[in-house]
């Protein structure tokens, strides 16, 4: 006789498809392989639609799909109350009371053994919950809302400070209310303040190295940045290449061009696009903008957690210019593995090596796709999120 899988019940802030976010990535490739050994009913807040083709890809994975849609005026809703419940922005964005009584429904008709809130946003759902709970942090909140508050506008700085202090307590409290927490990476575990932050476990992304293989066509563009466009780290990386470090390359090598990829581009961005500057927006197959560069930048100077633009570059055998600031988490061997520059022109200066220095730059390819190879695997990561999730 078979024996009878464990129910796992998974909640999301995003349904996790199509995958053009860091979150949404990492719970698609959980769920997949968390499939072969729970029965999963899977949750997830959507503020739009999501269209059969998208629903199509989860599905095989999940026992049921529960999409609880959020409009924008219970959304302005929830902002006022935590204003005066003193969460932090994050957490009550994603709650409703709606919401909470649809999965205590589902928590008492399908009676699942464990449950597995992904990011912040979702902890406050886990509340009724009576058995083995694991969050994942995922990434630190407050260290990334603290690293955008010294270029914020007047306006906007009170605003981020009062958000910064309230996820460190939020990131504080929720420790003693899960039984396990996962994290990315170790100086995101650093970063929370509770004093038995050594007790989270860290469970890395992947990158997905049949579809991220490497491949060559013409080259349109000497340089490429990818990710979330809309994203503020991203938007201030995005900014920072093209008024930075690009003028500084142009100095010597007047003809280069960088492209900027990904969806959902923030003014900002839009902004930047001239001759040697192409904004893509959405695409539907990164891998065709990384084919056609020859370097692959993300000097990311806001942010935390680990940048899969980067495992992305290195799985399909692009050179990578990094910051410290992402390198702390992925953990490449600078000079070897990857360049890391944290002025502009250090970007610039790596940069220019790589263009004229052909070897230089397939060695420093072979390096780093042999590193992500080696350190970053879908399977080897969810197995210890599996590990976790077994335990009562």
């Amino acid at each position: 006789m078979l024996k009878k899988r464990m129910k796992l019940l998974v909640i999301l802030p995003r349904f996790p498809y199509p995958i053009e976010k860091g979150d949404k990535l990492r719970a698609f490739h959980q769920i997949r392989l968390l499939s072969n050994s729970f029965e999963i009913h899977l949750v997830a807040i959507s503020h739009g639609k999501v269209s059969q083709a998208d629903f199509n890809k989860i599905k095989p994975y999940c026992k049921s799909v529960t999409i609880i849609r959020q409009t924008w005026v219970s959304v302005a809703f929830n902002l006022i109350r935590a204003l005066f419940k003193g969460w932090p922005f994050q957490a009550g964005y994603y709650y409703s009371s709606r919401a909470q009584r649809r999965i205590d429904r589902l928590i008492k008709n399908e009676k699942p053994d464990r449950l597995y809130c992904q990011l912040l946003r979702t902890a406050a759902y886990a509340r009724n919950f009576k058995g083995p709970k694991t969050l994942d942090y995922q990434d630190v909140f407050s260290k990334g809302m603290e690293r955008r508050i010294p270029t914020a506008s007047a306006l906007m700085k009170p605003l981020l400070k009062l958000e910064y202090q309230r996820l460190q307590q939020y990131e504080k409290k929720l420790f003693n209310q899960f039984d396990h927490k996962t994290i990315i990476s170790r100086p995101d575990r650093d970063y929370i303040l509770h004093p038995d932050r050594d007790k989270i476990v860290i469970v890395p992304n992947g990158v997905d190295r049949k579809y991220f293989s490497p491949g060559r066509s013409t080259i349109t563009h000497e340089l490429i940045f990818t990710g979330n466009m809309g994203y503020p780290p991203n938007v201030d990386c995005a900014e920072y290449l093209v008024n930075k470090v690009l003028p500084i390359i142009h100095r010597t090598h007047p003809k280069t061009r960088i492209v900027l990829a990904g969806a959902s581009p923030h003014a900002r961005v839009k902004a930047l696009a001239s001759d040697h500057v192409t904004v893509t927006g959405w695409v539907e197959d990164i891998r065709t903008c990384y084919s056609s560069a020859m370097i692959f930048l993300a000097p990311m100077q806001i942010g935390t957690g680990l940048q899969n633009k980067l495992l992305e570059a290195m799985s399909m055998r692009l050179p990578c210019i990094t910051s410290s600031l992402c390198n702390a988490a992925l953990g490449a061997a600078d000079n070897t593995d990857i360049l890391v520059g944290d002025t502009p022109q250090q970007v610039a200066g790596h940069a220019v090596t790589l263009l004229d220095n052909p070897t230089l730059r397939l060695q420093i390819a072979e390096n780093g796709f042999y590193f992500s190879r080696r350190n970053y695997s879908w399977e080897n990561a969810t197995e210890k999120l599996l590990e976790l999730l077994m335990k009562k």
